[in-house]
């Protein structure tokens, strides 16, 4: 349950490996009488208060590597949060997060909460802006997580990953949930089977829409929205969002394996910006709405009935596009607050989009 290519690390790779930079050298927590071990990234730009985001591997997997092929310091600086990357322990020959999947005394979990309440006092941290992302087994335990602590954290992403049986007989509290999965995967299928490990490992897809439906009170119906296909990647990206106390949105990779796709110059969707724009959407949690303001655009209500506000510090050509990539409205807006007339639109989601590139999503409800 690994990144792409992580078996076959080069020379060049382990070379790099041995010079890493003296700020991404590993720290070290005591949980339960064992040294975990830990990379944190904080932004080169001081902020009064910051978010943070976990990102948790897959398995078998180390934090230096991932460091190397991730880049989370460029990540920290992007998003001005502090990006937080904890090692998993070897558990029968290999990297492993207690996540359900087995039985394991080892409490990842806790140690992971931990963990945040010591970083709480050693960086300015908003502890109403806690997210945590993984990949695989990563994912795996990113749901334990949710499910676990769902009173602490703001939002969850986990990508590739299930919920395990045994965390499907617990109760959650609401919490935002980006799940992400691939319907060809083949090491976690999208059924909840392994061609890989064999047998079933979890709850399917649609079991687990299910149950974040259910604890977080959402509605039946999704909207659902499938992303401009401009890439030559074989793939499509479909999104379904579930309103209710608290959002639920999966992107589907219809013909997706298990891989975490990165780059917008080569797919037409990046894990890390789609995960990025969840956890600072609407509800995403204090920092997150107000560290948004540098990466979405100064309007509202969302979703809407028909109008909607927008404000401008400058003359704006604002762009109404809908799903297909298609431009549906143009405007030039004089500085100030205007407002932007739907009514006579189709329901569903669309783009509106800055003329400096920047782009938020409108939900149009009727």
């Amino acid at each position: 349950m690994k990144t792409k290519n992580i078996l076959r690390i080069s020379v060049l790779s382990l070379f790099v490996m041995l010079c890493t930079p003296l700020f991404s050298q590993i720290q070290t927590f005591e949980w339960q009488g064992t040294q975990r071990q830990y990379l944190i990234k904080t932004p080169t730009v001081d902020r009064e208060t910051m978010p943070i985001l976990y990102f948790l591997h897959g398995l078998g997997d180390n934090i230096t590597r991932l460091d190397n092929e991730f880049h989370f310091q460029q990540i920290a600086d992007e998003f001005q949060w502090v990006v937080v990357i904890p090692q998993a322990l070897p558990q029968s020959g290999a990297t492993m997060w207690n996540a359900g999947l087995m039985s394991s005394s080892i409490d990842d979990s806790g140690f992971l909460m931990a963990l945040l309440d010591t970083l709480a006092v050693q960086y300015p941290i908003n502890l109403d802006s806690v997210f945590f992302t993984g990949f695989s087994m990563g994912g795996f335990m990113t749901h334990r997580m949710a499910i676990e602590h769902g009173d602490r954290i703001t939002a969850c992403a986990p990508v590739s990953g299930l919920i395990t049986h045994s965390m499907s007989n617990l109760s959650a509290t609401p919490v935002r949930m980006l799940h992400i999965h691939g319907t060809s995967d083949p090491v976690v299928g999208y059924d909840g089977n392994s061609q890989y490990f064999g047998g079933n490992l979890g709850l399917s897809v649609e079991a687990i829409l299910n149950y974040w439906k259910n604890a977080n009170e959402c509605v039946a119906e999704p909207v659902i929205d499938t992303f401009p296909d401009l890439k030559n990647d074989g793939l499509r990206f479909v999104r379904y969002t579930y309103e209710g106390d608290a959002e639920l949105q999966h992107i589907k990779v219809i013909g997706g394996n298990h891989t975490w796709y990165m780059s917008e110059n080569q797919y037409d969707i990046g894990y890390m910006t789609e995960i990025h724009k969840f956890f600072v959407g609407n509800g995403g949690g204090g920092e997150g709405i107000a560290e948004s303001e540098d990466h979405h655009l100064d309007l509202w209500p969302n979703p809407t009935t028909g109008c909607f506000s927008i404000k401008v510090k400058t003359v704006t050509n604002i762009e109404v596009m809908d799903l297909q990539g298609r431009s549906v409205a143009q405007y030039v807006l004089t500085p100030g607050t205007h407002q932007i007339d739907m009514d006579g639109f189709p329901k569903g989601l669309y783009f509106i989009k800055h003329e400096n590139g920047k782009v938020q999503k409108l939900l149009l409800t009727k």
